[in-house]
């Protein structure tokens, strides 16, 4: 079987590759990067670096013929248009490749009535995957924990978790787990079946009250929850254009949309994920 996997040089593509030359030869894999100078550490490492641009159909094509999975994580972008512009290009190339199978990145928040500003893109995704000529398997993140690692220190500093969810609660899973499910279906015939969709979560999810808690026990110092409101949430965290794609997230998790918890990673791995206390720790020692 031959594996390509979109987007190896970002945070999650990155781990999926990580995993994925655990289980197969280096010689089966192959990445698609838009900037391959980027990727001459992987290329140093027997796996074939081919440059993809989601807009230019014959270089998609040329990377996709021949290979048998393709791996597809979205390319970063802040509106639900770019990316199903994007998630358009990638089908018509894989439909003219013949691509044998593809397995996507999908997301919790993609409910109908989810007010988060990518929610139209991955509720898309398995409409529109479902309607092209593609075998495809979905697999759904829940919110990422890395990202509570950088953010510990302001959150100790102002003494509160302050996400606007209210008395909601949040699922999440680590990169490192999500990478791990990704390879294990991309590898295993039984679990990489046609239309399956899995979501992935830690085992339970947490009330901002009980986030805080865990936050307090792993650092030290005592975080309680003080939320502030949607508006200003988007101005404290508007670095790169991200404000409101962030707000509309913490909304959605305000109508508690994003509180799934799963048995799935289980169903894929054979054991559960690993839990937030856990996962923080060994990242905070």
């Amino acid at each position: 079987m031959k594996y390509i996997i979109t987007g190896a040089t970002g945070h999650l593509g990155s781990q999926i590759l990580k995993e994925i030359v655990k289980l197969v030869p280096n010689s089966d894999i192959s990445v698609g990067v838009h900037t391959p100078s980027k990727a001459n550490l992987i290329a140093s490492m027997g796996i074939e670096v081919l440059p993809i641009d989601y807009n230019n159909e014959t270089m998609m094509i040329s990377a996709l013929t021949g290979k048998d999975i393709l791996v597809y994580v979205p390319s970063k972008s802040h509106d639900s248009f770019s990316r199903v512009s994007e998630l358009e290009n990638v089908i018509k190339a894989a439909e003219k490749s013949g691509i044998g199978h593809i397995l996507a990145m999908g997301f919790i928040a993609d409910q109908e009535n989810n007010p988060f500003d990518l929610s139209a893109f991955y509720g898309y995704l398995p409409r529109r995957l479902a309607e092209s000529k593609l075998k495809f398997t979905i697999i759904k993140n829940a919110l990422y924990a890395d990202p509570l690692i950088p953010y510990l220190p302001e959150l100790i500093e102002r003494k509160n978790v302050i996400y606007p969810v209210g008395n909601e609660a949040l699922s999440f899973i680590s990169l490192e787990d999500s990478a791990k499910a990704f390879a294990k279906v991309a590898v295993t015939d039984e679990l990489r079946q046609d239309g399956k969709i899995y979501t992935l979560t830690q085992d339970r999810n947490y009330t901002m009250v009980e986030l805080a808690d865990v936050l307090s026990e792993v650092s030290g110092h005592k975080i309680g929850y003080q939320p502030v409101t949607l508006q200003k949430f988007s101005d404290l965290y508007d670095q790169n254009g991200e404000g409101n794609m962030l707000s509309s997230m913490y909304r959605a998790g305000a109508m508690g949309l994003l509180d799934t918890v799963t048995d799935d990673y289980q169903e894929i791995l054979g054991h559960s994920a690993t839990d937030l206390s856990e996962f923080l720790t060994l990242k905070l020692n």
